[in-house]
């Protein structure tokens, strides 16, 4: 049998959660942020280093086992897979921001206007939370810096991911609503967790006994 395949996502997350698996006494000795090696042997565990909006779907597809992964990437993916541990770091909202001038224009007041064209690099999340709010909207997807778009006219507001706001507040702009909070999650895919539990165990209770004592 092989071993457990763990999948890494590259990026801002990745050394907290190299952090965590490291405190839980697994070999990250060979995982090396920007390094150019995807899959690296741990002894135990084999790492895979992808990119965060691809992370979702290898567990799914039972490419990896395990991952850590933001709960933004699920939530966009909508992935099937189980969530073992929230680990608490990488914390960030969904929120819908528009210029400081259309704030006081609620979203209630927007269902008597037409289509309301929302720029984001999240569609599914995007249509799903205005959708739930029973308002029209026309998402216009971006794959870089949606800020930009109430600027220039693309949109009128933008569905983005956030930490701080400081990109927000520098580009005019100011939170309508939250939509939905992240931090980054322990997930495995369901067959390997029960094929594989006796294995997989250990893990989940040291992640989260590190998670808690954060």
């Amino acid at each position: 049998m092989r071993p457990l395949r763990f999948a890494l996502a590259q990026g801002l997350l990745l050394n907290e959660a190299l952090a965590a698996l490291r405190a839980i006494g697994l070999d990250v000795s060979g995982v090396t942020p920007g390094g150019r090696r995807l899959v690296v042997d741990g002894g135990e565990v084999e790492f895979v280093l992808a990119r965060p909006s691809d992370i979702a779907t290898y567990v799914e597809r039972g490419a990896a086992d395990l991952a850590i992964v933001g709960k933004d990437v699920l939530l966009e993916t909508g992935a099937r897979v189980m969530e073992l541990v929230d680990l608490g770091f990488g914390a960030c909202r969904f929120v819908v921001a528009a210029p400081r001038g259309a704030v006081e224009r609620s979203l209630d007041e927007y269902r008597h206007l037409g289509t309301l064209e929302v720029a984001t690099k999240y569609p599914n999340v995007a249509e799903r939370h205005f959708r739930d709010r029973d308002i029209a909207v026309e998402i216009v997807k971006v794959a870089g810096s949606a800020e930009v778009a109430p600027l220039v006219g693309l949109a009128d507001w933008i569905v983005d991911l956030v930490a701080t706001g400081r990109t927000l507040r520098a580009n005019g702009l100011a939170i309508v609503e939250e939509i939905a909070s992240s931090t980054a999650r322990l997930v495995a895919n369901p067959a390997s967790y029960h094929l594989r539990r006796r294995e997989i165990a250990p893990l989940v209770e040291g992640l989260a006994a590190w998670a808690a004592a954060r």
